[in-house]
């Protein structure tokens, strides 16, 4: 959030060793080769899960902000993911398809605040440029096919993942870290944050139901079927 407020700072949450190589090579140009006045924020996690090949074309797309994993030719819903959460964000997907039969696209969230820069910068020159064609942002151009819920969840506060909501024409929902921190193991903690797949699962079938695509009922039957328990307190408020 501080470095969405700084002008020069550009933040990654970066989930693959090629996102990373992509972002440190970029900003290496921007910083040495053209000396611009610039800082590069890189999350980089200590989880160790296995990193795919660099799909091809994605490059400018990484550094946009956000990139297209995989995507049915209708899909219900999209996820959003960022960071190590991807792994849970593919884990949500296919219990979707699996034991809802929901089919859902994925997408690598690099940086939400370099998504809402592209954004709120695009909306300012449509805005006094009213005579001449109209700008599309990264996230218009990406997402303008198919207008379905979004799930977005990260490692950080719901505020940072709500950066976009205003420039996203399809429903948008967060999940995040809020509350206080605590240490425990990353599966506990997920769980406590509801930001695992069965959550990611839970706010997805609501946003379907709110949507108007799915019975009222299907709340109680996720809760049941991965023992959500319905009395858990609030991370907020423990």
């Amino acid at each position: 959030l501080a470095a969405a407020a700084t002008p020069n700072i550009k933040a990654y949450d970066l989930a693959f060793g090629y996102e990373i190589a992509v972002v440190i090579h970029h900003g290496m140009k921007e910083m040495v080769e053209e000396e611009k006045d610039v800082i590069y924020y890189l999350t980089l996690e200590n989880e160790n899960y296995k990193h795919p090949k660099l799909p091809t074309g994605i490059k400018s797309d990484i550094i946009r902000g956000l990139y297209k994993i995989q995507e049915p030719k209708n899909p219900k819903v999209r996820l959003f993911g960022s960071g190590p959460l991807m792994r849970e964000v593919f884990a949500a997907s296919k219990l979707l398809k699996e034991d809802w039969k929901i089919e859902s696209g994925i997408w690598n969230v690099t940086s939400f605040s370099e998504l809402r820069r592209d954004a709120e910068e695009v909306e300012r020159w449509n805005l006094i440029h009213p005579q001449k064609e109209r700008k599309k942002s990264h996230l218009e151009k990406c997402l303008n096919k198919n207008k379905v819920p979004i799930i977005a969840v990260s490692d950080y506060v719901k505020m940072v993942s709500e950066q976009i909501d205003p420039y996203v024409s399809a429903s948008y929902y967060s999940l995040g870290t809020d509350g206080f921190g605590r240490s425990d193991t990353r599966e506990k903690l997920r769980k406590f944050f509801e930001i695992d797949r069965y959550y990611i699962i839970l706010k997805a079938v609501k946003a379907l139901i709110i949507d108007g695509g799915l019975d009222s009922n299907m709340v109680e039957r996720v809760m049941k079927k991965y023992n959500l328990d319905s009395d858990k307190p609030s991370p907020i408020s423990v």
